[in-house]
Formats: C-alpha cells, structure tokens, sequence
C-alpha cells in the first residue's frame, strides 16, 4: 500500500479530523456500494456506511498492516450491515415465496439485463436471502460461517441461498419476457 495510507491510518489513530475525512473520501464510494449490496433501500445504505464508519475511526488501532485495510474496512461495513440486519429482522419461513422459475439462466438473459438491474433485483429479496445471497454469492463465505453469522444453522443458510437464487431466477424470466415481448 501507498506511504498515504500510512499516514492516513496514524493520522486516524491519533483523532486527526483531517485525516478521518481524506480515509473517508477514498474509502467512502467502495464502502458504500458494498453497503447497497446488504441494504434494504439506500437510506439504510447510508445509514450502515455512517455506523461503520464510526466502528472504523473508532477501531482503527486493530490496523497493524496498512496493506491489510481495504479487506478489514470490508468486514467491519458487512459486520455493521449484519447487525442492522439482526435488529430488524423478523424470520420467515423459508416457503414465503411460493412457484419459482427453476430453469437455468442462460447467457442471453443475462446480457438482456445491465448490472444496475440485477442489483436492483438483489435489494428486493428480502431479508435474509439478500443476506446469505451476498455473503455466499458475492463474498465468498461458507454455509457454515454465515451460520455462525446469522445465527442460523448451516442447513438453513443452504435452503436460504437455494430460494434466493430461485427467486432472481424468476425475476430474470420476468425482464427477460419484458424485453422480449417489445
């Protein structure tokens, strides 16, 4: 990493305002994409950037190697997005959504629907599969690990990512027939 990060991250250390706020800027727009990935709407984005953001500024000590902070800044934001989500959440069974599309996406589809889209499509599902989708899918955790995240036993982590992936497969056929029928 730069000798700027260094700096940043002493200057963080030490409650220097003007440091805080350049980390902020070159770390805010990353972050907060990642919180849109997790968030309900983008007040609640924001709101998640904002909270893990004070937890950065205020934990930035655990930092020891400046090339280790883009992936720990990473947690900290999923780790303040997983507890927004566990005060909010109200568990659902997992057969809340009835007949889904099954059929596998093809290539095709995919390029039909722009990236903004399948965000979109994302932020929709609601709670805990847009949850275990993004820590599955997107970071690359386990079904054991986002167990232990969520509070859930693996089985259920499996069975939430099985429907999720059932249900933007829906939501795909239905763009795709959209797209079609013009």
């Amino acid at each position: 990493m730069s000798v700027q990060l260094d700096i940043l991250i002493e200057g963080c250390r030490k409650g220097d305002p003007v440091s805080q706020e350049q980390l902020y800027r070159q770390f805010s727009a990353a972050m907060y994409g990642l919180c849109l990935q997790y968030a309900s709407s983008v007040e609640d984005a924001q709101d998640i950037l904002q909270d893990g953001f004070i937890k950065v500024f205020s934990k930035i000590s655990q930092v020891h190697d400046p090339k280790a902070f883009p992936g720990w800044i990473r947690r900290v934001m999923i780790n303040t997005a997983l507890e927004r989500y566990r005060s909010q959440v109200v568990l659902q069974r997992v057969d809340d959504h009835p007949g889904v599309w099954n059929d596998q996406v093809t290539d095709e589809v995919l390029e039909a629907i722009n990236a903004q889209a399948l965000v979109e499509m994302i932020r929709e599902l609601t709670p805990k599969y847009r949850m275990v989708f993004n820590l599955y899918a997107i970071e690359g955790y386990n079904h054991k690990e986002i167990g232990e995240m969520l509070g859930i036993s693996e089985g259920t982590s499996k069975s939430n990512l099985s429907r999720a992936r059932a249900i933007l497969q829906e939501k795909v056929k239905r763009v795709y027939g959209k797209i079609h029928s013009r």
